[in-house]
């Protein structure tokens, strides 16, 4: 079986291939689940973390699951199976790939309140917004900055954001809404949030895993945000969230919450702090799970997603009005 290490947080697997030998199983239901389980338990960082948080015992899911499997089964039953077990570990970057279908957790986000909406979007945006690659742009009549990133997954050059803060340069703040931001090139989440440090900043820590037990790891490795050689910005900023929030947009709101001059307002984010790994079972599917743990910078998890420094709601009357609460609540606190 092959494994490759993702570097990238994102929901869409991007392979950097590294191989590792693996016991060789057969391509029977039985065959397939004893290897995706052994993959898991060898290879998945966050075992100690979520039997804490909620008790997962991987040793039970297996006697649990096994149950269920027998070699007389349909490929559906299997799968469904199979996406049951992974399920367990409650983790939005763990899927089960096959032709026809894609095993995902997405309770995190599913499950809550969206606090998002298009409608909204397209009223405060206007038609005389600007664009920089995948920022949309533009200065609101209070004289605050917005910007829109809607997935980290789209690319931003050093001189888009030259160009992009030059314009904003006499706001007396800015807002970047992240809100709906699945992901994408971790590149761009610290090319960005480069933008707004002076100086070298612990922004976290990171793990590797180092062998086949649960806490086989390596030491915590500080992980620091260089500033941008560029334009940077010092005024004000408040980052805006939701629980869609995830994977590579999740640590950019932990690097932007250790910078002093940035609050984060809007709802607690989806997690997604592992990066990824990629494997493949006997009969050929996919599955992708977390490798390497990240940490804010107090050494927290982030796994389960960051709790914002203003939480604040969207309000159906609002809606209904036309007003974006979440914005209008960031816009306050600029202003003030």
């Amino acid at each position: 079986m092959r494994y490759s290490l993702l570097y990238i947080l994102a929901f869409i697997p991007l392979f950097f291939c590294s191989c590792v030998n693996e016991e060789e199983r057969p391509d029977t239901p039985s065959g397939n689940f004893e290897a995706l389980w052994q993959i898991i338990d060898e290879h998945y960082c966050f075992f100690d973390y979520k039997q804490h948080e909620y008790g997962l015992d991987w040793q039970e899911v297996y006697h649990q699951y096994k149950m269920r499997i027998n070699d007389n089964m349909k490929e559906t039953q299997l799968f469904e199976v199979l996406c049951d077990m992974l399920s367990e570990l409650r983790d939005g970057h763990v899927n089960l790939s096959t032709s026809y279908d894609y095993g995902r957790y997405w309770t995190w986000q599913e499950a809550f309140p969206k606090n998002f909406s298009d409608s909204l979007s397209r009223i405060y945006m206007g038609t005389d917004y600007k664009i920089a690659s995948g920022l949309r742009y533009k200065v609101l009549d209070d004289n605050i900055g917005y910007i829109r990133y809607e997935s980290f997954q789209d690319p931003i050059g050093e001189g888009n954001l030259d160009d992009v803060l030059s314009y904003l340069i006499l706001c007396r703040g800015l807002i970047i809404d992240i809100r709906n931001n699945g992901g994408g090139d971790l590149t761009n989440a610290e090319k960005l949030a480069a933008r707004f440090v002076s100086e070298k900043t612990l922004v976290g820590y990171l793990q590797h895993k180092t062998g086949k037990g649960h806490n086989d790891f390596s030491n915590l490795e500080a992980q620091y945000l260089e500033p941008s050689s560029n334009m940077r910005w010092h005024k004000p900023v408040c980052v805006l969230t939701n629980r869609s929030v995830f994977s590579a947009a999740n640590e950019f709101v932990s690097m932007m919450h250790a910078l002093p001059q940035v609050k984060i307002v809007g709802d607690h984010t989806g997690g997604g702090s592992g990066m990824p790994m990629s494997s493949s079972l006997p009969n050929g599917w996919n599955v992708r799970f977390s490798a390497c743990p990240m940490y804010d910078k107090d050494k927290q998890q982030t796994e389960f997603g960051i709790e914002p420094d203003h939480n604040v709601q969207l309000k159906d009357d609002d809606t209904a009005k036309g007003i974006d609460t979440i914005i209008e609540a960031a816009r306050k606190l600029l202003t003030e």
